[in-house]
């Protein structure tokens, strides 16, 4: 399935809609992915999404684009997430504007913009996951968009379960009868490049 500039709209939505009525709150001293608090795991959403939207700009193919993407160390919890908004924005933007026969690196494969929405998806959800467990909140996102997502990055054919609970058992972040734990996870490789791939 594709992954689509909306879904990632839909799940950066989904985001703030979430983690935006707690933005009251201190992000420093609550727990967000592994030893990350909120905070961090915030900052970390806003520079991979940013990351992967100049990805698709510059269009390396070795390397990643030098540079790291922090919020201001005055910026407060709503700022921050303000950024890593703002990183799921700009991204969609560049998706939806990016050629789909275009490829940059990423350390699983040479990505197109499809690819890229999806990574960028797995960050704003699954990470705003983390965020809101620290918060004692949960995130709802759009089945349907988890679903694409999961299918993408996650291709488990005989996953039959809801879409939303499939992607956190895949990144490790809920446990299914019957299956083994998701640990050292990641997501799949791109799929096979297209003829005549355009990468400039």
């Amino acid at each position: 399935m594709t992954v689509t500039a909306d879904d990632l709209d839909a799940a950066v939505s989904c985001l703030a809609g979430t983690l935006g009525p707690a933005t009251g709150r201190d992000w420093v001293t609550l727990p967000g992915t592994g030893e990350w608090n909120c905070r961090q795991t915030a900052e970390h959403v806003g520079d991979c999404l940013l990351s992967y939207a100049a990805q698709l700009v510059a269009r390396p193919d070795a390397r990643y684009v030098r540079f790291l993407a922090v919020a201001d160390k005055e910026a407060s919890p709503a700022e921050v997430l303000e950024f890593a908004v703002t990183g799921g924005r700009i991204l969609a933007s560049v998706v939806r504007t990016t050629v789909p026969s275009v490829r940059a690196y990423h350390p699983t494969g040479m990505a197109g913009p499809a690819h890229f929405a999806g990574m960028g998806c797995v960050e704003a959800l699954v990470h705003g996951e983390d965020i809101a467990r620290g918060l004692g909140l949960r995130l709802d996102p759009p089945r349907d968009v988890c679903a694409r997502v999961l299918a993408r990055m996650f291709p488990h054919g005989d996953l039959d379960v809801d879409p939303w609970t499939g992607l956190l058992w895949a990144t490790n972040r809920t446990s299914l009868p019957g299956r083994e734990p998701q640990t050292g996870w990641r997501w799949q490789g791109p799929p096979a490049e297209p003829e005549n791939r355009q990468t400039r």
